[in-house]
């Protein structure tokens, strides 16, 4: 049996973070799309779920965090090359977000990471055949 993974992200507004996303190449599972929330493709048996605030609130009795003050998680993607990593930071600088640190190059790995619209942090990592 193949698992997914469904990581819920709460978000202000669900059209300018599907829009930021569409910008980084990600597209959105239509059938589980609608004004309240919206399925990220990231990856085969991978999917965000972008829940608009009020909707997301519903899921939990505590409150929310103000992701651009505290950090309540950190998404962490793998990705084919060092060059996928860098272009995708720079996609979503472009499409609004922010890269709060500078590239990590550990050698085997390479890291770098971006904050999207809601201030969710994104880390990108490649790490080299040789490694794995």
């Amino acid at each position: 049996m193949h698992k997914q993974i469904f990581v819920n992200l709460p978000v202000r507004d669900l059209k300018r973070s599907m829009t930021f996303f569409k910008a980084l190449g990600l597209n959105f599972d239509s059938n589980f799309t609608n004004d309240d929330a919206a399925c990220l493709v990231i990856g085969e048996n991978i999917y965000a779920m972008l829940l608009v605030e009020p909707f997301f609130q519903t899921f939990t009795e505590k409150p929310l965090v103000d992701a651009h003050k505290q950090t309540e998680t950190l998404v962490c993607l793998s990705c084919e090359s060092r060059a996928e990593v860098d272009d995708l930071v720079a996609r979503a600088v472009a499409a609004g977000g922010r890269a709060p640190r500078a590239p990590q190059d550990h050698g085997f790995m390479y890291g770098h990471g971006f904050e999207d619209l809601d201030g969710h942090i994104w880390e990108l990592m490649h790490m080299s055949a040789e490694a794995a």
